[in-house]
């Protein structure tokens, strides 16, 4: 299988790519801890279906020493014991700011309100601006059917 376009051979967008990069370093760079960052670009794209994307950051979430249980039962977090209250109120933050065109209203202020009780002013602006960041990479990937499997950990940082 061929992507229907060459992201990494294009002019155009290795400069789009970049600052998607630079942007992403931000919010890597932020208090949001690490493995909530990865939690959340998994959730989002399994939600898309962006298989590029879950090979991706399943295979550095692994390498990160994340488990395999908890990446596992990333879709099913709602029953799952091994994510804490912090990252169970990102993950439904993501849910909601993922499929902000399936609900009325979009975002609820109740996951809201529990994502601030977990998180301070800045760790939220990271945390928004990540679940942004990942559905713009989620259907880039997805609409040039980008292949997913030969992603190597730490490939591109």
């Amino acid at each position: 299988m061929d992507a229907r376009l060459n992201v990494f051979g294009s002019p155009t967008a290795g400069k789009v790519l970049k600052y998607f990069t630079s942007a992403g370093k931000v919010v890597s760079d932020s208090a949001l801890p690490a493995a909530t960052q990865e939690l959340v670009k998994i959730r989002s794209s399994q939600i898309n279906g962006c298989g590029y994307c879950l090979d991706m950051h399943t295979k550095d979430a692994a390498a990160a020493g994340e488990t395999s249980a908890r990446l596992n039962l990333v879709a099913a977090w709602r029953e799952a014991t091994v994510f804490s209250e912090a990252e169970r109120a990102a993950l439904e933050l993501t849910e909601q700011g993922t499929r902000i065109a399936d609900a009325t209203g979009g975002v609820t202020d109740e996951a809201w309100a529990n994502a601030a009780k977990h998180y301070d002013e800045e760790q939220l602006t990271a945390l928004v601006s990540l679940i942004a960041l990942i559905n713009a990479f989620n259907r880039l990937n997805v609409i040039i059917q980008q292949p997913a499997g030969d992603y190597q950990p730490g490939q591109f940082g």
